[in-house]
């Protein structure tokens, strides 16, 4: 996790200075490398801990490459369409993430069971080789002025507003991934893991339809109405009698929370000059990065302490906040 944070910083200042590609090229390498130490670690399986040594190195060589790869596409994308499609791009960039996390998820486990963690490494350098070559053969990109450029931790005191916010939205995004199979569990209820997937599509479906949106209200309304949304769902989910009744509120929670990070990024870009967007994407999605990270931990102490039945009573009074604070930045930007 730490690499990961650093990583990001670095990213958005290789991309204010340099351009997205060398950052995408250098993240692709990385997940090549992922795979060479995970085949390594499969091979060395004899010995434990050499094993658990190389499996340690591939989680880190993931944490950087990803870190690297977070912002870069995005602003790469911004830089070659232009500001005005920028709500659009962040939308699909999403779409594209968590489509390949639902895919990855299953595909991983099909390979891992006919081939274990060898076919998973394979397949590692071959995507990060595929990605190399492609993104080799893009033109890169550059807003870079010096006369703007800002340290990272200038820009990221500029986003962090809009960040707050995004961490506060993303605690519904992360109850809901982490404790939601837990949920169903406690009340004895079947497929709790159609939770996700309802919620997955219902976030894809957002993004793809209501992209325009964005542009048409403004980032700081949409992100309003979409907490709104979200918040029904979590109220749903916690007031559930039945199964099918907290596959509504999964869906409807993933409705609202589709939006809400393209929202407030299009509103952390405009705080800075062009030269300074890598920062601030780069900056700006630290803070989902952090909500997911302490989520879990703090709804986990409130379900030890009050028990499993409040999981998402708790997850929702986080919104209240998270209003306030959304009501105070839309006033200061009108």
């Amino acid at each position: 996790m730490y690499f990961h944070f650093f990583l990001r910083a670095y990213s958005g200042k290789v991309i204010d200075g340099k351009g997205p590609k060398p950052a995408v090229l250098f993240s692709m390498i990385g997940f090549s490398l992922t795979g060479i130490f995970l085949i390594l670690a499969y091979y060395f399986k004899f010995s434990p801990i050499l094993s658990l040594v190389f499996l340690v190195i591939t989680r880190l060589l993931t944490g950087c490459a990803e870190g690297m790869v977070g912002a870069s596409p995005i602003n790469w994308a911004i830089m070659a369409l232009g500001e005005k499609h920028t709500a659009k791009i962040i939308s699909y960039n999403g779409v594209a993430c968590y489509g390949a996390l639902a895919i990855g998820a299953s595909l991983g486990i099909v390979i891992e069971q006919k081939f274990g963690l060898y076919g998973i490494g394979i397949l590692s350098i071959v995507l990060g080789i595929i990605g190399f070559f492609y993104a080799k053969t893009k033109e890169n990109k550059t807003n870079m002025n010096p006369q703007e450029n800002q340290s990272f931790w200038k820009v990221l005191g500029k986003v962090a507003p809009f960040g707050v916010c995004l961490a506060l939205g993303g605690i519904g995004f992360a109850s809901i991934s982490t404790f939601i199979t837990l949920y169903y569990n406690y009340f004895h209820w079947n497929n709790g893991a159609l939770c996700l997937s309802i919620f997955g599509g219902l976030f894809v479906a957002g993004r793809l339809v209501f992209s325009n949106v964005i542009n048409n209200y403004g980032g700081i309304k949409v992100a309003i109405a979409c907490l709104l949304v979200e918040t029904i769902g979590l109220l749903i989910i916690a007031f559930a009698t039945n199964a099918q009744m907290a596959l509504v509120g999964a869906g409807v929670t993933g409705l609202g929370f589709s939006l809400i990070f393209p929202a407030l990024g299009v509103m952390a870009i405009k705080s800075v000059s062009p030269s300074n967007q890598g920062s601030a994407l780069a900056g700006y999605g630290l803070f989902i990065d952090i909500s997911l990270g302490v989520a879990g931990p703090i709804i986990g102490s409130v379900a030890d302490f009050s028990g499993c039945s409040l999981f998402f009573h708790s997850v929702q009074q986080w919104f209240s906040s998270d209003w306030d604070w959304l009501i105070f930045l839309r006033k200061n930007q009108t």
